[in-house]
C-alpha cells in the first residue's frame, strides 16, 4: 500500500485570508509592521467582525496586540482612581490618575504640576481605562505632568452624545475640582488622544475655548475630524468620499472603511439623526469658527483612511490663525501609536508626544 504524497500542488485561493494586506498596498507599509501583522493578525477576526455582545463577553478572544512598547520607566509615583459625576449627578464615570515620583519637571507656572487629560481610542465602541496605561505612564515620566485618563462610556450601549458629554464632564471635573487634591497648575492643561480620543480632544478644545478655559495644547493623533460623509445607514460610498485617503485606503488594514462604517453605525445610530450632520460635536472640522483655539499637534498615518481629514483639520486650524504642527508617519497604519516597540515611526510618535508637551508646559 503506497503512502499518499505530502507534496501538495500550489492552489489558487478564491479569496485572500481574512484581514490580509491588499497586494496593491503591501509595499507601501513599513516592513516590520507587515512582518508582525502577517504573523499575528492575518486570518483572525477583528473586533468589528463579531457581534458586539460576543465581544463584550469575551474581549480577550478578539483583541490582537503586538508591537506596543512598555514605558521606559514603568513605575510612576502613584496611580489612583477618582469618580466623576455625569448625567447631572445621576451616574458616575471613572478617571484614573497617574502622578509622578517627584516634581523635577515642574518648570514654569504657579508651582503646581502640569496636567494632561487623556481620552483613549477605539471608535467610541472599544477601549477602556486600561487601554492607554503605558502611554499615560510615559507622559508622567517624561514631563512630570499629572495624567487624568477619562473612562468615557462607549457605544452602542451609550451612543452619541454620551461619549462627548462624558469627555467634557471629565475635563471640567479635573480643572475645576482637582487642582487642590493633586497640586495642579491649571494654567498648564493639555488634552489628547488617538483616533476617537483625538476626536474627543478636538471637541473638548472647542468647548474649552467657548467656556473661557485656557489650554496649552491639544494633541490630535490619527483623529476623526469629519463624519459627514457617512449616510443615515452608516455607510460611506468610497468613490464619493471627500477625502482621497478614504478612496485610496478603504480596504487597508487595522482601520478599514468597513470598520469605520461599523463605528458610525454603533456611535451615531441607524438611521442616523439629521442633527448629527454639520455638528461640531460629531465633526469638529465643521465648527462655525476654529479661531482662538489651543495650539495643536496633529499626527496622521500614511496608510490610514483618516489621513486626509486630519491634514484638512490642521490646515483649517492654521488658516484660522492657530499655532498648529503637523506630522504624517510614512508607511504606518492607523495603529501607529501602539507599534512603538517594533517600528521607528512609532518611536518617533512617542518622541513628538513628549517634546510637544514639554514645550507647551515650559519645561526645558
Amino acid at each position: 500500500m503506497s503512502s499518499q504524497s505530502t507534496d501538495l500542488k500550489p492552489a489558487a485561493l478564491s479569496r485572500p485570508p481574512l484581514n490580509s494586506i491588499p497586494p496593491r498596498l503591501r509595499a507601501r507599509f513599513d516592513p516590520e509592521f507587515v512582518r508582525y501583522h502577517e504573523a499575528y493578525a492575518v486570518g483572525r477576526l477583528h473586533t468589528h467582525q463579531v457581534p458586539i455582545a460576543e465581544f463584550r463577553a469575551n474581549p480577550r478572544s478578539y483583541i490582537t496586540s503586538f508591537g506596543k512598547a512598555i514605558a521606559d520607566a514603568p513605575n510612576v509615583g502613584r496611580i489612583s482612581d477618582i469618580d466623576c459625576p455625569v448625567d447631572d449627578g445621576k451616574n458616575k464615570i471613572k478617571i484614573r490618575v497617574y502622578e509622578p515620583n517627584d516634581d523635577a519637571f515642574v518648570g514654569a507656572g504657579n508651582g503646581g504640576r502640569p496636567v494632561y487629560v487623556n481620552y483613549h481610542g477605539g471608535g467610541w465602541v472599544f477601549g477602556d481605562i486600561d487601554t492607554d496605561t503605558e502611554h499615560c505612564k510615559r507622559i508622567v515620566n517624561g514631563t512630570g505632568a499629572v495624567v487624568f485618563d477619562v473612562e468615557y462610556r462607549c457605544a452602542p450601549e451609550h451612543p452619541f452624545p454620551t461619549p462627548v458629554e462624558d469627555a467634557w464632564a471629565g475635563f471640567l471635573h479635573v480643572v475645576k475640582t482637582q487642582a487642590g487634591p493633586f497640586n495642579l497648575d491649571t494654567s498648564r492643561v493639555a488634552v489628547g488622544g488617538p483616533s476617537a480620543g483625538g476626536h474627543l480632544s478636538a471637541v473638548v478644545a472647542l468647548r474649552a475655548r467657548d467656556a473661557g478655559i485656557p489650554l496649552v495644547l491639544q494633541q490630535l493623533h490619527v483623529p476623526v475630524c469629519d463624519m459627514d460623509h457617512f449616510d443615515e445607514q452608516g455607510r460611506v460610498k468610497k468613490e464619493e468620499a471627500p477625502y482621497e485617503s478614504y478612496r485610496e485606503m478603504y480596504d487597508t488594514v487595522t482601520l478599514s472603511g468597513e470598520r469605520m462604517e461599523y463605528f458610525a453605525r454603533h456611535y451615531l445610530g441607524v438611521p442616523r439623526e439629521k442633527s448629527t450632520y454639520n455638528n461640531p460635536a460629531v465633526s469638529p472640522i465643521h465648527a462655525a469658527s476654529l479661531a482662538n483655539l489651543a495650539p495643536a499637534l496633529v499626527v496622521t498615518a500614511e496608510m490610514d483612511p483618516l489621513r486626509d481629514e486630519g491634514y484638512a483639520y490642521y490646515k483649517k486650524l492654521k488658516a484660522a490663525g492657530n499655532d498648529a504642527e503637523y506630522h504624517m508617519l510614512p508607511g504606518m497604519p492607523h495603529t501607529a501609536a501602539i507599534l512603538d516597540d517594533i517600528c521607528e515611526q512609532g518611536k518617533r510618535w512617542n518622541a513628538m508626544v513628549l517634546s510637544s508637551l514639554k514645550k507647551a508646559y515650559g519645561i526645558s
